[in-house]
């Protein structure tokens, strides 16, 4: 049976990647999208990079932009870079590249030239990376790297009081365009939680890889995830961005 599985920000964990993938049993009938953030934080930024790239050619790979991700594209086409990318996580992801030919370098541009900003699929599920400002929704934002950068949407959404009805005037119009949204970028460890939080009808699936806590991934259908180990654990030697 065919699921519909997302996963959250990984930032260079490939050896979480590895482990979801086993516990949740993925197969080349599962669709997977990623909310993007693959790299900057553990030293397998590269390597997740072109893991990913071999990936999209047996299954079936919705790949979202994250912030990182349009960093570290900056930093490969140009070789300069703003210099707080390296404090948060951009000098673990030059180093992993320092191994790789130019030829491999060429094809990890083609895979973040070809990043999408956001998706929605046939159910009016939206999956982007951080959020979105116009009240028509992501394809009317004027500033489209706000799709990468937002944390209003988030931040909108666990402030909403639950009594408050949906046909109020008060309540927010980005929050009822869409069935759900699925985002990362914050991580729920903000608010002291390391599995997926709903708000709204906004799920946050950034559970803090990239610090103390585990990689996730989950079936939007049924809800049920499964976690990799505290990121932090599987590169005992590293500080990631903590």
């Amino acid at each position: 049976m065919s699921r519909t599985l997302v996963i959250g920000d990984i930032h260079g964990a490939l050896k979480a990647v590895q482990q979801i993938f086993e516990k949740a049993k993925v197969t080349t009938d599962d669709t997977l999208i990623f909310l993007g953030d693959y790299v900057d934080g553990w030293s397998n930024s590269a390597e997740l990079i072109s893991f990913l790239i071999q990936l999209k050619t047996s299954h079936k790979c919705i790949f979202i932009r994250g912030n990182h991700d349009e960093l570290c594209y900056h930093w490969l086409i140009s070789k300069t870079h703003n210099p707080e990318w390296i404090q948060h996580g951009g000098q673990a992801t030059i180093d992993s590249y320092s191994a790789l030919s130019q030829q491999q370098i060429n094809d990890h541009i083609v895979f973040f030239e070809d990043l999408t900003n956001y998706h929605i699929d046939d159910e009016n599920r939206l999956f982007l990376h951080a959020g979105f400002t116009n009240l028509h929704g992501p394809h009317r934002e004027y500033f489209s790297k706000l799709l990468y950068w937002d944390r209003t949407l988030w931040e909108t959404a666990l402030a909403i009081d639950p009594k408050l009805e949906k046909t109020a005037l008060q309540y927010p119009k980005r929050l009822l365009l869409f069935k759900e949204i699925y985002i990362g970028h914050t991580p729920v460890s903000r608010i002291n939680k390391t599995t997926p939080v709903q708000a709204t009808c906004v799920w946050n699936m950034d559970t803090g890889a990239a610090f103390k806590g585990p990689l996730t991934i989950m079936d939007i259908d049924t809800k049920e995830f499964w976690q990799s180990d505290p990121a932090y654990s599987l590169y005992p030697n590293e500080k990631g961005r903590n």
